[in-house]
């Protein structure tokens, strides 16, 4: 069994609206949910924050919200790329970074995120490149800002192809190192999201620095961390 998965899904109980990440973490997630709704009865509601897990519960038989049709959830997991020690986070290698905070937005108390040991990280950027949803018109002016913010990235594409990747949201996606210049203060993080928030064009980014409640963190021995941020 996916003991990971198993924490993650374990306070879901009947009657909860429940938001479902993106990523092979939440992927986990949703497939332990499943089974408990088939094996238990549960009686959940769920909202995708993807195309993508909205296809996987949907096969996997889970009962899908439309997240424009609601204003709350009660529980969320979700994974993430990579988390400092203060639980803070980069979000967004699956694309799905504005939708993720949206459906975050939603959930007031019990938001979960999951990773492996591995991503774990001493600070932001030092394992991960920072994602930035852009408009595609505002392609050139929004890579001209940012690398005035010291963030010069390059356009995502579809792995193995030529073709750039597009978001859910129709938007492209900079991937940015982030300068450790850019992060030498706890303040100094927070003024950065805010400066890439404000370049004309950007729909969001991977910053997520208030999201996480708890953490669960799965090591190579198998044994499973949690963490209260």
């Amino acid at each position: 069994m996916d003991a990971l998965a198993q924490a993650a899904v374990a306070p879901v109980v009947s009657g909860m609206l429940v938001g479902l990440g993106t990523g092979r973490a939440a992927a986990r997630g949703v497939s332990a949910l499943a089974y408990r709704v088939a094996t238990e009865g549960l009686k959940v509601a769920c909202v995708a924050t993807s195309k993508a897990t909205e296809h996987l519960a949907g096969q996997l038989g889970l009962r899908l919200v439309d997240a424009s049709t609601v204003a709350s959830v009660d529980y969320l997991f979700d994974g993430a790329d990579e988390v400092d020690p203060r639980c803070r986070m980069i979000k967004g290698g699956g694309g799905a970074m504005t939708r993720e905070r949206i459906i975050a937005g939603m959930c007031a108390s019990a938001r979960v995120y999951m990773i492996d040991e591995g991503k774990l990280s001493p600070r932001l950027g030092h394992r991960a490149r920072l994602p930035i949803e852009v408009l595609p018109l505002a392609r050139q002016l929004a890579a001209l800002r940012l690398e005035e913010i010291g963030l010069e990235g390059a356009y995502r594409l579809e792995p193995g192809q030529r073709e750039e990747f597009i978001t859910d949201n129709g938007g492209l996606v900079l991937d940015a190192p982030l300068p450790e210049a850019l992060w030498a203060s706890d303040q100094a993080l927070t003024t950065l999201a805010e400066r890439i928030r404000a370049v004309p064009g950007v729909i969001d980014h991977g910053l997520f620095l208030g999201e996480c409640q708890r953490l669960l963190v799965e090591h190579k021995d198998g044994r499973i961390e949690s963490i209260q941020a």
